[in-house]
């Protein structure tokens, strides 16, 4: 967070007289730079001018380098250079200096002269100073100043003006256009960010192929300096510093050396992924090594290729992975060799001391414990304790393992390796963000808790399309505790302003909010005709229509947006929104010609057609996002396939769903379909049905379809003897399918509970269908009702919160499948005993039978990260005592696969209610991690419908 130091009264009155706002358009704290002109600010740019640029030859190279960028991002703003100067006796009047203590002669002699205060920056990480310096030399009347505690420390300085004067990182990898400004006035005060909470946060380019490797190629020849050049500035501009350089087949310091150079100008902390030990690619020993990769059996040229590795590394900035895993990110051995890997992370310890002039306590490295290495670790092996254990979520954004809470600190602490795109089970998932920030932040928020503070590193895949969770990702790793759950809406807003200049930005930030939301319901990949219900609670309908929403503001905002900004909204707005709503469209199509099919509606050709129409659509848009959206500049980075997964693999092509054609029947075909039913009644074997019940206070309808599948039409009639009971139509002609809306007269409809009948005369065939109405008293009702065989809750609507003192319940808004998560805050305190006065949630709900009740807890997948048993929760109804429910107790690989495929786990309970009523629905916090999204009580003689969300909420008398 920014701090500003100057006194408050010239501030009110500054703020006052020239009514600037210090309120952000940027995500990264409050805005110091303005477009107003005041005696007390320092003149940027102004009448036409710049100030000049002062910048002492002797500072790094990556620091002059940078501020070349900066002289590029005021003239992108201004339309005129700064005039760059080294040496302080070429300035006059206005100048901006830039440098790092110790490598600066000129901040040094600032610091000398006491112009500006050291304490600040010394030994300090990272940490950068901006501030104005009054007559800091002759003929100087005010200097900017930025200083920075070291290299990155100044970088930062740098590109963090450039972001307060209106320069997106995302500038050139989204096209975010820069805004014109003529006049740019920095505030008075000393400006930072502080030191990072986290400090090495950086990026994983992983399963590049083939989009990220085909524009790279396209563009640059490969992923050579010229590709990194723009990742290394990338990561720098969003607080960055460490990186995992692109594996699939690449070797980033044999492809291009000058990769490795320009990383270390940079100051980017350089590393290699989990599996690729002592810097050497696994690209590298398929071209270079010799023999098997097998440590058991070719031990020799193993040692031979790391050293090779680690000589290469020099005294560059890298964080070393050590240990060992098989060939190709697969595991070592069938078993758990710990004496194995043991001894070989011994023996590459012994290689880093050799080839290394540094001790090794002071170099950099990380063990991952990743996928079944932390079975080692589990089952007893350590490592020296200035090794960084780099933890890891389960490819899925579900954290695996934290350190125990009074766990001893290690010199080289924790780290987490996290995902936002992953290759393998239960299905590959790389061409479209389905990353939500809220579960991200939850996730992440938890490690820093625990005390994970050294490495955050994410895989962002192919960088684009994962733009907005990779931002958030480093902007959490800068400073956790800046973000909670109740400004997490905040960050869409910020995020929506920095990079579409203002323009929509509610609307805009709605947009992202729920396109992330509704995509994580499901992968994409993961999405086929049967995921969504069409028969039951319209659920299919309702997604499409979820979509269509977006999809409707998205193109009317881009229809008003500036011309400039098209380009930028195309990426990160437009696309992904068609492109998700085209795909869901398709599979609800798919399905509906499935079924449709099976009923003889004839409709079902009109979807077997709307699929052809819907999958060449998808063509259409990653056309048009390769060949025309920026005038071609991003071929090939939509060509991830994403249509047609019959297994984990991706399949080679985008493959059509397979659809159904019915041929019209020469005689009169009748029909008639009820909403939670997928067969159809014809009149024979299935003449009779019974509707989804009705009740008074939320007022519901049902309805009929009534079918043909005949080329002549025919007539139909409706008959029922109860007046209350209302049609939409009484009568009429079916062509193809004709629905009839049913509701109820409250006013004229018998109390409590009825069961009435009504005939369906469709040509010559009859047709009886019962329908149940509940006209409910309100007044002895509270909470919930029962209605159908169940009531749906939404976690977030509870009627009571018990907190403690140690924990709060927390509602992390939009985070989940139909609305919101609860779960309890902070997350690093130990389990909490059940007791009279243990936090918990309340639930009012009114049953109508008594007997035996399910309770489905839907909970996000959340992993038992902890040495116990499992991770816990209990559960009650009124004042029956909690039964302890262990959430993870039936883990498999299996139920692993489904929680995560459907991003939800259900628990189930069973109660038993003594009397029909009013009742209570307690959820008793036990273990903080876990997350509820939902509740579904299936009643005494219910049975739920299948579907995917869950049935949607049932009413509240409140």
């Amino acid at each position: 967070m920014y701090y500003i130091k100057f006194p408050l009264l010239p501030v009110i009155l500054m703020l006052f007289l020239f009514g600037i706002s210090t309120k952000s358009h940027a995500i990264n704290g409050e805005k110091y730079v303005v477009n107003k002109v005041s005696s007390e600010n320092f003149p940027l740019a102004s009448k036409g001018k710049t100030a000049s640029v002062l910048i002492s030859k002797n500072d790094f190279a990556g620091v002059l380098r940078v501020a070349g960028h900066l002289e590029n991002d005021l003239f992108k703003v201004t339309n005129v250079y700064p005039n760059q100067i080294n040496t302080i006796s070429e300035a006059n009047d206005y100048v901006l200096i830039i440098g790092t203590i110790g490598k600066s002669e000129i901040i040094d002699q600032l610091i000398r002269e006491e112009k500006i205060d050291v304490s600040e920056l010394k030994g300090k990480w990272e940490k950068f100073t901006t501030q104005i310096v009054v007559n800091p030399s002759k003929g100087i009347k005010k200097a900017l100043v930025i200083a920075g505690s070291d290299k990155r420390g100044t970088i930062y300085g740098i590109y963090d003006l450039s972001n307060q004067i209106g320069v997106s990182p995302w500038y050139f990898w989204t096209d975010v256009p820069v805004k014109k400004q003529s006049e740019l006035h920095i505030l008075p005060g000393i400006h930072t960010n502080g030191e990072p909470k986290v400090k090495y946060r950086g990026i994983f380019i992983n399963d590049e192929a083939p989009a990220l490797s085909g524009w790279a190629f396209d563009t640059y020849g490969g992923f050579n300096a010229k590709f990194y050049d723009k990742v290394f500035e990338l990561i720098l501009r969003m607080k960055g510093n460490y990186l995992w350089p692109s594996m699939w087949g690449r070797m980033f310091y044999v492809d291009d050396p000058q990769n490795a150079v320009l990383a270390d100008e940079y100051g980017i902390v350089m590393g290699t992924s989990h599996h690729e030990p002592l810097t050497r690619a696994h690209a590298e020993w398929a071209t270079l090594g010799k023999g098997k990769w097998d440590f058991s059996t070719n031990s020799e040229n193993l040692i031979s290729f790391w050293k090779e590795g680690m000589k290469r590394m020099g005294n560059t900035e890298t964080i070393v992975t050590v240990g060992m895993r098989g060939d190709g990110d697969e595991p070592m051995t069938q078993g758990t060799a710990i004496d194995l890997l043991e001894n070989i992370v011994k023996i590459q310890r012994e290689i880093i001391k050799e080839t290394n002039q540094k001790p090794i306590e002071e170099i950099p490295q990380m063990w991952a414990l990743y996928k079944e290495v932390q079975d080692y670790y589990d089952k007893g092996m350590r490592v020296p304790d200035d090794i960084t254990l780099l933890l890891c979520d389960d490819n899925w954004g579900n954290i695996r393992k934290l350190p125990e809470l009074n766990a001893k600190p290690r010199k080289g602490g924790y780290g987490i390796y996290y995902h936002f795109d992953y290759v393998g089970g239960p299905r590959n998932y790389k061409w479209i963000n389905t990353n939500q920030i809220e579960r991200t932040w939850e996730q992440m928020d938890m490690a820093y808790q625990y005390g994970v503070d050294k490495i955050w590193i994410v895989n962002v895949g192919d960088i684009k399309p994962m733009e907005l969770p990779t931002e958030f990702f480093l902007d959490m790793a800068w400073n956790p505790e800046k973000f909670n759950a109740g400004n997490l809406q905040e960050y869409y807003v910020n995020w929506t302003k920095e990079n579409f200049g203002n323009q929509f930005t509610a609307e805009v930030a709605e947009i992202l909010k729920l396109y992330t939301k509704y995509n994580s319901r499901r992968k994409p990949e993961l999405l086929d005709e049967k995921t969504y219900s069409i028969s039951n609670y319209e659920e299919a309908d309702r997604v499409v229509a979820d979509y269509q929403k977006l999809v409707e503001k998205a193109n009317a905002i881009n229809a008003k947006l500036q011309p400039e900004y098209k380009d930028a909204f195309y990426q990160l707005v437009l696309y992904p929104v068609l492109a998700s709503a085209n795909l869901n469209e398709l599979y609800v199509a798919t399905s509906k010609n499935y079924l449709y099919s099976e009923q003889w509606r004839l409709s079902a050709n009109d979807y077997g057609e709307k699929v052809k129409e819907l999958f060449e659509k998808d063509k259409q848009l990653t056309n048009y996002y390769h060949t025309q959206l920026a005038n071609g500049k991003w071929n090939h980075m939509m060509s991830q396939t994403h249509i047609g997964y019959t297994n984990w693999q991706q399949p080679d092509k985008n493959v059509i769903p397979v659809t159904r054609h019915l041929l019209y029947n020469s005689e009169i075909k009748e029909g008639i379909v009820i909403e939670g039913t997928k067969e159809a009644f014809d009149g024979v074997l299935r003449s009779k049905g019974v509707l989804m019940e009705i009740n008074s206070l939320e007022n519901n309808t049902a309805y009929v379809d009534i079918i043909n599948s005949a080329e002549k039409s025919y007539p139909f009639k409706i008959i029922c003897d109860k007046s209350w009971i209302l049609f939409s139509l009484t009568e009429g002609t079916v062509q193809s399918e004709q629905r009839v809306l049913i509701n109820i007269d409250w006013k004229k409809a018998p109390k409590g509970f009825a069961k009435n009948q009504f005939i369906v005369i469709a040509d010559h065939k009859k047709f009886t269908f019962q329908i149940k109405t509940n006209n409910i008293k309100s007044d002895k009702v509270r909470g919930f009702i029962d209605s159908n065989g169940y009531i749906s809750i939404e976690a977030q609507n509870y009627s009571k919160a018990i907190n403690s003192d140690a924990v709060k319940w927390t509602v992390i808004p939009n985070l989940g499948k139909t609305e919101s998560g609860v779960t309890l805050k902070p997350s690093n305190v130990p389990s909490i005993e059940i007791a009279e006065k243990s936090p918990r949630l309340e639930y009012d709900i009114h049953l109508f039978q008594k007997g035996i009740v399910k309770v489905h807890a839907y909970f996000s997948p959340t992993i038992n990260f902890s040495v116990h048993d499992g991770l816990k929760y209990g559960i009650a109804i009124d004042d029956e005592k909690p039964q302890i429910i262990n959430f993870n107790e039936n883990d498999s690989d299996k139920t692993w696969n489904k929680a995560v495929a459907d991003n939800i786990k259900i628990v189930t309970s069973s109660h038993s209610i003594e009397n029909a009523g009013n009742h209570t629905l307690k959820f008793y916090g036990i273990d903080p991690a876990l997350v509820l999204q939902k509740i579904v009580i299936e009643t005494a003689s219910g049975e739920i419908l299948k579907s995917y969300l869950g049935p949607p909420e049932s009413f509240k008398v409140k």
